[in-house]
């Protein structure tokens, strides 16, 4: 096995997109030279990924246990990760993919921390590509006027009732929310959020003077038949969506319904491509699977976005020398 010469990270690595951009890491020979360090939920549970990898033995990996519900879980595995790098282990990061998630199906779940659970998850050179869709834009839980605004203005309290799950709470009685509007509805919030962070971050990090090189994209997937979406415990919606993915997926590949490994292909090519309209070193760019795009309203909003990145490095409870970024507060 060839040493490697940089590393890809990807988060999420056990769910129906994120094995699918394993998948594609190791059947192409550039980024399968790489070494691959993958984070899931749990590494006893990972049996999609563990499959994955098992079908390969020239790919350099590593697989790390990681609950971003759990911010004690996140320091840990960050320091793991850096010890790693600083020591020589593996080498450095050419492109980190956030890509886990996570949507209620029924109910709602918050962290230890109690922050809601999809706002918490849902969020030298080298490429950060955010893996975060449009569902707030286009999604019939957002129809009422009272939901066509997440964030009813840049203060810290609008930010607050969606890190905490406040905004589009679920009924106490489950009944009342047949059509699962309501997680629906937190999801995209969430959603949103990582969207807000590619302009808020590439901002920041354009003005480093030592972290100016790293470029930060976003990759909307579009409605893939993954458990995060198919959630539902009947298992004939299981399988009419299923079909009807594969087919319209097939008919048109960059609709909104898309096959994960099309999908995949798009967030690869985010994290290591260079031809048009990715480019040497893309900056703050958005893409629609494969066409670029413009961020809805509320993400071009610079009041807002800032109001999210400041409540995140408090909820984060980042301190002074814990980020090489100059303006990280």
């Amino acid at each position: 096995m060839a040493v490697p010469k940089d590393t890809i990270l990807v988060t999420g690595a056990n769910g129906g997109l994120g094995t699918a951009i394993v998948q594609k890491i190791i059947a192409k020979s550039e980024p399968a030279a790489s070494h691959g360090l993958y984070t899931v939920r749990s590494i006893a549970t990972a049996k999609s990924l563990q499959s994955t990898l098992a079908a390969t033995k020239s790919h350099s990996h590593d697989v790390l246990q990681l609950d971003l519900s759990r911010l004690s879980s996140v320091r840990e595995v960050a320091t793991t990760i850096n010890a790693k790098v600083s020591s020589g282990e593996i080498p450095r990061i050419r492109a980190l993919v956030l890509n886990a998630g996570h949507r209620d199906q029924r109910g709602q779940a918050w962290t230890e921390d109690g922050l809601d659970i999809a706002f918490s998850m849902d969020r030298d050179s080298g490429r950060v590509v955010v893996v975060g869709g449009w569902v707030h834009e286009m999604n019939r839980a957002f129809e009422d006027e009272q939901w066509k605004t997440i964030f009813a203005d840049p203060s810290s309290k609008s930010v607050e009732s969606v890190a905490k799950g406040t905004w589009s709470a679920s009924p106490d009685d489950l009944a009342q929310d047949p059509r699962q509007l309501y997680g629906i509805r937190r999801y995209g919030a969430a959603k949103l959020c990582s969207v807000m962070m590619i302009p808020e971050l590439q901002r920041r990090l354009d003005s480093d003077p030592e972290l100016n090189k790293i470029s930060v994209l976003g990759v909307d997937p579009g409605i893939m038949a993954t458990k995060i979406t198919t959630g539902t415990p009947n298992w004939l919606v299981r399988f009419i969506f299923f079909v009807v993915t594969q087919v319209a997926g097939r008919v048109s590949p960059n609709g909104m319904i898309r096959l994960p490994h099309k999908s995949a292909g798009d967030v690869l090519a985010a994290a290591l491509g260079t031809d048009s309209p990715i480019g040497e070193c893309p900056k703050g760019l958005y893409f629609n699977g494969a066409e670029p795009k413009e961020v809805g309203g509320e993400a071009k909003d610079a009041k807002k976005r800032e109001s999210v990145w400041k409540a995140s490095v408090q909820y984060a409870d980042l301190k002074k020398g814990e980020s090489l970024l100059v303006d990280w507060a």
